[in-house]
């Protein structure tokens, strides 16, 4: 049984305008309802969480509840957007997602070593994309049950 999902904002960080689009929409079909907020690059990512410069503000820029994480982004690699999470105590139980296009085993093993939750990489066929981000979705938003400390 599927518990009550959890509405709190999903992170995108997503430089291509088409994967930030084919998510959104993907997503959508989910029937979740969470809004998601997007960023182009990892450090509007540092940013948003942050929450400096343009994403001060906290009512229209909530700390996310889960991050769906691009590896090859501008400004800063995905990595290292992973490493600086992992490094905050307050975002120790954010539920990240590495969705990319990298299937090397190196960047996988990274990723674990550093605490990502999940390693998902891009299909190119939108019905194995769409299938895949409603699966992410059931599982983190619908079937993982996260401390009462990240729901915000």
């Amino acid at each position: 049984m599927l518990s009550a999902p959890n509405r709190g904002v999903v992170l995108l960080v997503e430089d291509d305008e088409d994967d930030a689009f084919f998510f959104r929409r993907a997503f959508g079909k989910t029937g979740y309802g969470n809004p998601v907020h997007r960023v182009p690059d990892g450090l509007a990512a540092i940013h948003y969480l942050s929450g400096e410069g343009e994403y001060a503000d906290r009512a229209q820029f909530p700390t996310p509840i889960m991050l769906v994480l691009d590896l090859n982004t501008p400004r800063r690699h995905g990595i290292e957007v992973l490493r600086w999470i992992r490094s905050r105590p307050e975002f120790a139980s954010l539920v990240v997602v590495v969705l990319t296009s990298s299937n090397s085993e190196v960047d996988v093993a990274a990723c674990y070593e550093l605490g990502v939750n999940s390693y998902v990489v891009k299909t190119t066929e939108t019905e194995g994309f769409v299938q895949n981000v409603q699966l992410m979705a059931t599982y983190w938003l619908g079937l993982n049950r996260a401390p009462e400390s990240r729901k915000r």
